[in-house]
């Protein structure tokens, strides 16, 4: 068999970044397949200003094409690809990339999440000017402003708390009148002041793409199909993320949520085979994280071989 590889990446956001960094400086010459979103969450990013060591913030591609940089002076090789399917029953690997099959000893995973969206062409547009999926990575820069949050389960109500820090009004919006989010997590958000709760209702657009800011949303009642204009600041999805791990289903252990089970932080179930990054974090998603457990992935891989 041609062409083995010692080490073989799926993702190119921070996770697989760090990996490939840490196994390309023990000489493991590793591939990193750059997969359907190459940079992940962060090349939808703007200014990202929680990364350690950068005290003025650095936009998300930069930082991206940083560590591809850093990763690629040690030896790193990076291939444009997506992933069909992979065979973890034999060693070594199979990894299907649609027009070839490529070998490898050990296996990183850091295929990411890919974050809930409405599928609205306005929205698409304004991600990173008022539109959000993450509140802890651009809360901030709302400071004093209302805003609205979109999804009716935990995610969505932790998201609109942790924004009353800094918004001074967060509208959630719903498109049922009823919750999925767990009864103390409804509790705690109909108890804060600065939440508003608009059920009932639909996003149908986003205003204003020619701005390029947020300025307002276009909502409907699912009960009147009334349509109103309602100005807001900015727009948090709040309706989850999708683990992109469904090349593995059957072969690793998921979650009810498709997220691949680790243990001790990034081992799955088949020798040789690390999970990292958000394709098994729910908790955190933050790249710092996902920084760290794309660190210990490429650490036990080199233990490993």
């Amino acid at each position: 068999m041609e062409n083995i590889r010692n080490v073989v990446i799926i993702g190119s956001g921070c996770a697989g970044h760090t990996a490939a960094l840490y196994t390309a400086r023990a000489n493991l010459k590793p591939l990193v397949l750059e997969g359907h979103e190459p940079g992940g969450q962060l090349a939808l990013t703007t200014l990202v200003e929680n990364f350690p060591g950068f005290p003025e913030g650095i936009q998300g591609p930069e930082l991206i094409e940083n560590m591809r940089k850093q990763a690629g002076r040690f030896g790193a090789q990076y291939q444009l690809g997506h992933v069909v399917s992979a065979d973890l029953s034999k060693r070594p690997f199979a990894i299907d990339v649609g027009k070839e099959s490529i070998h490898a000893r050990t296996l990183i995973i850091a295929s990411g999440a890919s974050a809930r969206w409405l599928g609205l062409p306005s929205e698409q547009a304004l991600i990173g000017h008022g539109v959000s999926s993450c509140a802890t990575c651009d809360g901030f820069f709302f400071s004093g402003k209302e805003i609205a949050v979109i999804g009716g389960g935990d995610s969505a109500m932790e998201e609109a708390l942790f924004l009353t820090r800094f918004a001074s009004k967060v509208t959630l919006i719903h498109r049922r009148d009823q919750f999925r989010a767990s009864k103390i997590m409804v509790d705690r958000a109909q108890h804060n002041k600065k939440i508003h709760f608009l059920t009932d209702t639909v996003v149908e657009d986003v205003y204003d793409v020619i701005k390029r800011e947020v300025t307002a949303l276009k909502l409907r009642n699912t009960k009147t199909n009334e349509v109103r204009e309602f100005p807001t600041s900015g727009m948090f999805l709040g309706i989850g993320h999708i683990p992109n791990a469904k090349m593995f289903e059957g072969q690793l252990g998921t979650d009810t949520d498709g997220y691949l089970v680790t243990t001790n932080y990034v081992f799955t179930r088949v020798d040789g085979v690390y999970a990292c990054g958000d394709v098994q974090d729910r908790r955190y998603r933050q790249a710092i994280t996902a920084a760290g457990t794309g660190c210990m992935a490429a650490l036990e891989a080199e233990k490993f071989l």
